[in-house]
């Protein structure tokens, strides 16, 4: 079951979340942080698949700052709008969105709650472990992580990367590994940027399969 909840964070901001629901009482709660293209259908059926695995999955429409209602495709004017948000985003302002469904889900389960992302998404992950109370945090293909390498993550963290990405340097992630080195970070053969979108190849369940086992062994 889902719906679409208002939210509210802590500068007054008022955005849309939308809520998957699972059908018994949830283990956990769990944020699901969007990619460039705005709460689409991907990340819906991100949240809806983790609800189905009993968690309380709540997406935050991160550029209702910006534009309300944003919902992309991956492809051509789809995505050139999706880009045209970078140069307006405030990195602090999603995670304080991101916070707000945090409060949101632990408010509505009572249990601990975790934060998985992507993309844009998987760097919010990474700076809401570092900077917000979380019980665990998964992030997928985060290209500004190495940008906070120094801030040291409040919970465990788990990170995804393709071999094939060439949004993501190497050396960028390897960084990251370098500093932080209790963080189990993920390469994947024939995976590139956006990998989880093939939810049926090899490298996206196996991928999924990880991220499952490391938030029920911490949330749970």
């Amino acid at each position: 079951m889902s719906e679409r909840v208002r939210l509210t964070a802590n500068d007054g901001h008022e955005l849309e979340g939308y809520v998957a629901r699972p059908k018994g009482e949830p283990i956990a709660g769990l944020v699901v942080v969007q990619e460039i293209f705005g709460v689409n259908a991907h990340i819906r059926s991100v949240a809806d698949a983790y609800a189905k695995d009993g968690f309380l999955a709540v997406a935050p429409a991160l550029f209702d700052r910006y534009e309300r209602g944003v919902d992309l495709g991956y492809e051509g004017a789809d995505m050139e709008k999706a880009r045209s948000f970078l140069p307006k985003l405030s990195i602090d302002s999603a995670v304080l969105d991101t916070a707000a469904a945090l409060d949101y889900a632990r408010g509505d389960t009572g249990q601990k709650c975790g934060v998985i992302g992507y993309c844009l998404g998987g760097t919010v992950a990474w700076l809401v472990a570092t900077r917000l109370k979380v019980d665990a945090a998964v992030g997928y293909y985060g290209g500004r992580i190495a940008l906070f390498a120094a801030e040291q993550p409040q919970a465990p963290v788990m990170l995804h990367f393709g071999k094939e990405d060439q949004h993501i340097p190497k050396e960028e992630v390897d960084t990251v590994a370098a500093a932080h080195p209790e963080v189990k970070i993920y390469w994947y053969e024939n995976a590139g940027h956006g990998f989880n979108r093939q939810g049926s190849q090899p490298p996206a369940k196996l991928a999924r399969e990880r991220s499952l086992e490391f938030l029920k062994k911490w949330l749970s």
